[in-house]
């Protein structure tokens, strides 16, 4: 049949090919119909004049109505206009945990110039002023660069990536309100129009189905709520059954959702008497909060009638940031039959139309006081999206049925070939044909590939809390904690390998990896770690946050700490990171000499980005880890650093008497180079004292010890500064 998929026409300038970051964003499907009044929205919003910080744009919409695929589709036309780059990140991993601004920064600012010096996180990791968000602000001066910010939860892990350039643009996209932030118009997603709704199904299924049977494709996708995601589940489904008429396929998914209505509405009436009253109120509110989807269908389904206030067709209404209290009863609190109760083709917004203009002045004025960060939007039971997927996920093969519930496993539920053939056992070859297939129902979405060409799979948001519950029910906790450990160890063969390429070592190396996990060359390994190293970092910390896999989460951080730093490009937050996590361990198995060395490193990466304060409270800790293990070369090592710490502060006397614990510990254990260089310390020390006596005496002391070692470039070095302190004191300093 002919395709008549609506396409949006290319953005003026510069081919899209021309605009760094591109690449980062989600690929989406490759068949993109209707939108064309939101999109109109968004252009408009965008080409509206801003003063005193970047313009906001916000894409609204319930899980699954394609604000995603819309966003990055709006990015790639307007990309020409930002000539610095595009930039892409997700605020919420798809188990709904909330990603704080600072490592949003992080990522933004590598994505802005990996050669870029990532600051060390800061003592929180929200607010405008730590430490990531003030270098992102400050690096985006004087660009014009665009920012996706995919799937917030709410304001406060926007508002502190604000620039103060008003030459970039930060597009976001969330399922609820992003009250907090001033000035902003949310462009809201219902359901597809019903001609976009008929040509997604019709070129999805194929041959003459829809286009035969138009009342049935009407009616399929009106059980769907004309969103996207369900259409597109839906499609598949078909073809899979290709003797199931369309009509039929309509009565089955509103069939399934009964079913789903009915079971959730069973496991939410408590068994009588079983319940405490207190604990049975707060079930009962939050019955109250579940049956909110019920009745804004019923409300929708009212409002789908002839003159029942849905807007005109083809007209988005642009709404102000005050009405984004509406947002959430569009799009969170929205039925499953909501996304119908939209316009055909329209942007539906709350308010009325006005310009989208920064806040000059202050950047606190900018944002409201915002409430507590938000809870992620969840998926009602009787929802369209999940009857689909309960009928697709019925019929897969189950080899396909295991690998979709295992991939939750998957660090930030994201997988290539080789991660997956861990997580379920089979050879690489069957893992890729799996995730094929799985991406082919819908069921998985493609990511940008990695950088040897690896195909990446991710599992998405709407349907993550749903595989998590049928991995509880269908797989025992032995088999799921089996594909973890399977994973994590996967994963350290492949570290310890690069690092046989990057630093070839004599002598026999690691066992070689089957041929399609092997890594090729030094550059593959290197592309390999630097493409996949927040995966890596998320698998270490999954594991340790669990508790029950440490020895192998140890072995893999130990392959980090060694392999990252081979590749020339290691972020000294990549290793405060892993050093955190290695804290984590020793803390918690009781590893005191552990747990020391861990705080020592961690107050290295702070000393050497000049945070001293950090740094001292970090070697202070190691010292009372260091006791604790009665390792005295620990809590010498320990004093020297914070003796270091506050003679850099200008804090003498405290470092005098730092140095002198730690010379008497050194000397306690015979360590004379050690000896030798806290004897010139504590000398400097008396010296910004102007305790010229004490210094004289211990650089003379110094220079003993260093004779005695036989050490002449250490005695030179000691004896000019001593005949610079006498010059000074005859001059009368």
């Amino acid at each position: 049949m002919a395709r008549k998929t609506a396409t949006m026409d290319p953005g003026p300038g510069a081919p899209a090919g021309a605009v760094p970051g591109l690449e980062r964003l989600p690929a989406g499907p490759a068949l993109f119909v209707g939108r064309r009044a939101e999109l109109a929205a968004l252009r408009a919003a965008a080409a509206r004049p801003a003063s005193g910080r970047c313009p906001v744009l916000v894409l609204a919409g319930r899980p699954g109505s394609g604000r995603t695929v819309l966003a990055a589709r709006f990015a790639r036309t307007v990309a020409a206009d930002y000539p610095d780059g595009v930039l892409f990140v997700r605020l919420s991993a798809p188990d709904g945990g909330r990603v704080p601004p600072a490592r949003a920064a992080r990522l933004l600012l590598e994505q802005l110039d990996p050669r870029t010096a990532v600051p060390l996180p800061g003592a929180g990791e929200d607010g405008r002023d730590e430490p990531g968000c003030v270098a992102l602000r400050e690096a985006l001066a004087g660009l014009r660069v665009l920012l996706v910010l995919d799937d917030v939860r709410d304001a406060g892990q926007v508002w502190p990536l604000l620039a103060d350039e008003p030459g970039c643009l930060v597009l976001a996209t969330t399922a609820g309100p992003l009250t907090g932030i001033e000035d902003i118009d949310p462009v809201i997603l219902g359901g597809l129009d019903r001609q976009a709704s008929g040509e997604l199904l019709g070129d999805l299924v194929g041959g003459t189905r829809i286009s035969c049977d138009p009342v049935g494709g009407a009616d399929l996708a009106e059980a769907c709520a004309s969103r996207p995601a369900a259409l597109r589940l839906m499609a598949g489904w078909l073809r899979g059954n290709p003797k199931i008429a369309v009509t039929e396929a309509a009565r089955e998914l509103n069939r399934v959702v009964g079913e789903e209505t009915t079971v959730a509405a069973a496991s939410a009436e408590p068994a009588a008497g079983a319940v405490p009253k207190d604990k049975e109120k707060e079930k009962e509110k939050k019955g109250e909060a579940r049956q909110e989807p019920d009745r804004a269908q019923r409300k929708g389904e009212g409002a789908g009638k002839p003159g029942a206030g849905k807007p005109a067709p083809g007209k988005p209404v642009l709404g102000k940031a005050a009405a984004q209290g509406r947002v959430g009863e569009s799009t969170a609190g929205a039925g499953a039959g909501a996304g119908a109760t939209v316009a055909p083709g329209a942007a539906a917004t709350a308010g009325a139309a006005a310009a989208v203009t920064g806040t000059a002045g202050d950047p606190a004025a900018w944002v409201k006081p915002g409430p507590e960060p938000a809870e992620p939007v969840p998926v009602p039971d009787n929802d369209p999206l999940l009857g689909a997927f309960t009928l697709v996920y019925r019929g897969l093969p189950a080899a396909q049925a295991r690998m979709l519930r295992t991939l939750t496993l998957a660090p930030a539920q994201t997988a290539d070939p080789r991660t997956a053939s861990a997580l379920v056992g089979c050879p690489v070859p069957d893992a890729a044909a799996t995730l094929a297939a799985l991406a082919e129902r819908e069921l998985l979405g493609e990511e940008a590939p990695a950088a040897d060409g690896t195909q990446r799979y991710r599992v998405p948001g709407r349907l993550y809390p749903r595989l998590v519950r049928l991995r509880e029910q269908e797989d025992r906790p032995t088999e799921t904690e089996l594909a973890r450990a399977r994973l994590l160890e996967r994963l350290v063969r492949l570290t310890e390998s690069a690092r046989a390429l990057l630093d070839p070592a004599p002598g026999p190396g690691p066992e070689p990896l089957p041929a399609p996990l092997r890594l090729r060359s030094a550059a593959h390994a290197r592309e390999w770690l630097l493409g996949e190293r927040e995966l890596l970092l998320g698998a270490v910390a999954d594991a340790i946050g669990q508790g029950d896999l440490d020895g192998s989460a140890g072995r893999l951080v130990t392959a980090l700490l060694r392999t990252l730093p081979l590749t020339g490009a290691a972020a000294p937050t990549d290793l405060y990171r892993l050093h955190e996590l290695v804290l984590t361990v020793a803390e918690r198995n009781g590893r005191p000499r552990r747990a020391s060395a861990a705080l020592l490193n961690l107050g290295d990466l702070q000393a050497a980005a000049g945070r001293w304060d950090p740094a001292a409270a970090r070697y202070r800790a190691a010292l009372e880890h260091a006791r604790r293990a009665d390792d005295e070369p620990l809590c010498a090592r320990a004093l020297e650093s914070a003796a270091n710490c506050h003679r850099a502060l200008g804090d003498s006397v405290r470092a005098a008497d730092w140095y002198g614990r730690a010379l008497g510990l050194r000397q306690a254990l015979g360590d004379h180079a050690a000896e030798a260089r806290l004897l010139a310390r504590v000398a400097e020390a008396h010296t910004a004292q102007r305790r010229f006596d004490e210094a004289d005496r211990e650089y003379r002391a110094a220079l003993a010890v260093l004779r005695r070692l036989g050490d002449e470039r250490g005695r030179e070095a000691v004896g000019a500064a001593l005949a610079d302190l006498r010059e000074r004191v005859d001059a009368g300093w």
